[in-house]
């Protein structure tokens, strides 16, 4: 799983803090349990937008080669109709130098 991403992280402790005090605020509860269901109803909350908030474009060696005049896979040497991309080895990944 991928790491939240920074707006991810703000938006949902905004949501957290926000709608906790929002809830306390209309429910005037004060046993225990209310405030309980209340922050558990605020984290379930904030998690759900932190997980809806739209993450970055990945940038990076592997998304600059899938720009214009980049080798496909039916042209990279993968069979025609996988659409996978040509398996690597570790030598091919980091070469050793002696």
């Amino acid at each position: 799983m991928p790491r939240p991403t920074a707006a991810q992280l703000a938006y949902g402790s905004a949501t957290v803090i926000v709608s906790t005090i929002a809830m306390l605020l209309l429910s005037q509860t004060s046993t225990g349990l209310g405030v309980a269901v209340v922050s558990a109803a605020a984290l379930a909350l904030g998690l759900l937008v932190a997980l809806t908030v739209p993450a970055p474009k990945r940038r990076g060696r592997h998304a600059a080669r899938t720009g214009a005049g980049a080798p496909t896979a039916s042209t990279a040497g993968a069979a025609p109709g996988t659409g996978a991309p040509e398996p690597r080895t570790a030598s091919a990944e980091h070469p050793v130098h002696h």
